[in-house]
């Protein structure tokens, strides 16, 4: 597994590697309200409605989002997260939210080919930084698939799905996340090339494998949205008081319009 180190030492690597391992990140508390809200995101077919709005054309908006459920929403915009995130090495002081997405998946579950998360259309640099925050409420062990990251790979522009044809094949200088506490962060670039593998042969007993993944954008262009409703999920954190302190968090002008997407994970 990655080594672990503090935030204070990671943050200086950060530009050159695009990831850090922050065990243990979350307050045991918010992790206890997080776990119910996941399992009722994803029994309750919400998840479901969710991709679906994404996927098909003219699908309805879902009526309940991430932001709506207490728990997600105080994830969204913790105060150890966002305070991160505004180091000049991250994002520096302006930047919006982008999107949550929150999951649940069997020990033993599919992996995702190599892939990275940067929306640009077409991918033509790497001006502006864009970076996902993977939540991995329940901790990570062997058996429930790895995170496995391509340290520098940030840096180059490309596709995301440049290495997909590599599946989920270890790759020359990678670095494997496999093992973390209940609460544990790893914050990446999101270029960074990553993917989850899978653990065949893994105890059914074992798991759920959890994560909630949170993305954040450095103002200064027009991000493509991941959403078709992403207005509605703005309006929502801007109804809560989610952006207290941060008058761009949740601000419609750094956004152009809805033209597909490709879903996210780690």
């Amino acid at each position: 597994m990655a080594e672990v180190r503090t935030a204070e030492v990671q943050t200086g690597s950060f530009t050159e590697d695009g990831f850090l391992v922050l065990p243990g990140f979350l307050p045991a508390g918010l992790v206890d309200r997080l776990v119910p809200e996941v399992d009722t995101w994803v029994e309750e077919g919400w998840r479901q409605r969710s991709i679906e709005a994404s996927l098909r054309p003219g699908a309805r908006a879902p009526e309940v989002i991430e932001l709506d459920l207490p728990a997600h929403g105080e994830l969204a915009v913790l105060p150890a997260l966002l305070d991160l995130l505004g180091r000049p090495e991250l994002l520096g002081l302006s930047f919006v939210f982008h999107h949550l997405h929150s999951d649940r998946r069997p020990a033993g579950g599919a992996g995702k080919s190599w892939h990275h998360d940067y929306e640009q259309r077409p991918q033509r640099d790497r001006r502006l930084p864009m970076i996902h925050a993977l939540h991995y409420i329940g901790g990570l062990q062997p058996e429930l698939g790895g995170l496995a990251v391509l340290p520098g790979s940030h840096r180059e522009v490309a596709e995301k799905g440049a290495r997909s044809h590599l599946g989920t094949g270890v790759l020359p200088g990678e670095t494997v996340i496999d093992e973390l506490p209940p609460g544990s962060t790893v914050v990446l670039h999101s270029a960074l090339f990553h993917t989850r593998r899978s653990a065949p042969g893994a105890d059914p007993g074992t798991g759920p494998r959890y994560m909630i993944d949170g993305s954040y954008c450095r103002t200064g262009t027009r991000w493509p949205p991941v959403k078709p409703y992403w207005r509605q999920v703005l309006a929502v954190g801007r109804a809560r008081g989610l952006d207290a302190g941060w008058p761009e968090l949740f601000a419609e002008r750094h956004f152009g319009e809805y033209e597909g997407t490709e879903r996210s994970g780690g």
